[in-house]
């Protein structure tokens, strides 16, 4: 791609920028009628149960996102105002310095195993530890997918976990899933093993399942934001003092956290992948050290410019499930180069950045309202029913009047109505 830039691409129909967007990634024209037209309820029927009609959400793309030297266009899947628009503006301050340098650990994923009744746990730990490798061996099918590609299992890991309905012995399956979010993969397998360790060791097995804490699938992202563009040394040094209030108190690192799952989920429902096993291994890795805390960290170099990285779980796919049975991921996923989950982790975690330090350098400036607010008037606009042609009329009517509300925008589109407008 020769930029991401796109300047001016706010400013055109939807149909002009599906243009733009097209002619920069590839899209097909067949990829281009899905996205403008939408995905037919007989293409959906499948996935759930009980489908009665689509529940359409906005696709944005966010522009001027330069990741390990790669430009990319970023689909972000997001129904509230201001997203789209914070991130790529972050991005944009971002390219001064390189934009975003990122990467993302090898796919290991972890399976869980739970016994109870274990009557000598010492001892069948040993025995578990002792039969690793012809365990593992088991569950290395060569007809799976996973273990053609090089993935499979890895190790077993055996811990002691004491609750208040009695102990428990656990084990981990570590595994490889390669480019698979690898949710049923890990299921099976360890669906396939309880049994043979419950006969090993004599217990009883309680449960088997992945874990969503996917914290040996860690992605991260940094970058270097000019104070410059940011609004000035002061306005760095204000943030930099904001993420040390998220950092330090939980009722604020919520609303930091989700300011980061923002840009985050958009670009994960935008791909098909598991949102609700994002932004769950995302809050169990903020209270890892038993304190939730801010999941980025700011820090002033001595320049005075911004500095921010961010850290998470993220376990993405790009294989299997929704990203390929849902077209308009399959179109999401081609406007991002048809990535390996790799490169989509360390796309995701730069968004997810970008549209943290896009929030909290509103909220230590002019406010988050500001920008918000100006985007929310015009669906207040559309919602009290102005036509087309008078939506940025009305919007801007109400941002300047201070009276962001539907009865004043009801008002003024009976107004404008009655004067023939």
């Amino acid at each position: 791609m020769s930029s991401s830039r796109l300047p001016g691409l706010y400013k055109k129909p939807p149909a002009e920028r599906l243009q733009d967007v097209a002619a920069l990634t590839g899209l097909t024209a067949e990829e281009q009628r899905l996205l403008a037209a939408g995905v037919p309820v007989s293409t959906v029927d499948p996935l759930v149960e009980n489908v009665v009609g689509v529940l359409p959400l906005p696709l944005g793309v966010a522009t001027n996102f330069v990741v390990n030297g790669e430009e990319v266009i970023v689909p972000m899947a997001v129904e509230e105002s201001s997203v789209v628009a914070a991130a790529s503006h972050a991005a944009k301050m971002a390219r001064a310095f390189g934009g975003f340098h990122a990467s993302a650990d090898p796919p290991l994923m972890i399976g869980q195993m739970a016994f109870r009744g274990v009557s000598d746990p010492a001892a069948a730990r040993r025995k578990i530890l002792m039969n690793r490798d012809r365990l593992i061996d088991l569950l290395k099918d060569p007809e799976s997918g996973i273990v053609k590609r090089g993935g499979g299992p890895r190790d077993l890991e055996v811990r002691e976990v004491p609750t208040d309905a009695g102990d428990l012995l656990v084990v981990h399956l570590v595994m490889d899933v390669r480019d698979a979010m690898g949710a049923n993969a890990i299921n099976t397998a360890v669906e396939t093993l309880a049994p043979v360790l419950a006969e090993m060791i004599g217990g009883e097995p309680l449960m088997r399942i992945l874990s969503n804490l996917a914290d040996r699938r860690l992605a991260r992202a940094q970058a270097l934001f000019p104070h410059e563009e940011l609004g000035g040394r002061e306005v760095a040094e204000r943030m930099v003092a904001a993420w040390a209030f998220a950092d330090a108190d939980p009722y604020r690192a919520a609303t930091h956290n989700k300011g980061i799952m923002n840009g985050l989920d958009a670009v994960v429902v935008a791909t098909g992948n598991d949102w609700r096993a994002v932004e769950a291994g995302a809050h169990a890795y903020a209270a890892r050290t038993g304190r939730y805390r801010s999941l980025s960290r700011f820090q002033l170099t001595p320049e005075g410019h911004l500095h921010a990285e961010l850290e998470l779980p993220l376990a993405l796919g790009v294989v299997g499930g929704a990203t390929k049975a849902h077209p308009t991921a399959a179109a999401a996923l081609r406007i991002l180069g048809n990535p390996s989950a790799s490169r989509l982790a360390e796309v995701a975690v730069s968004v997810a950045l970008a549209q943290n330090v896009a929030a909290v350098r509103a909220l230590v400036s002019e406010g988050i309202q500001a920008g918000h607010m100006r985007l929310h008037a015009k669906n207040l606009a559309l919602m009290a029913g102005a036509p087309a042609h008078l939506l940025d009329r009305v919007a801007e009517q109400l941002v300047a009047e201070g009276k962001v509300r539907m009865s004043r925008a009801e008002e003024i589109v009976k107004s404008l109505r009655a004067t023939g407008a």
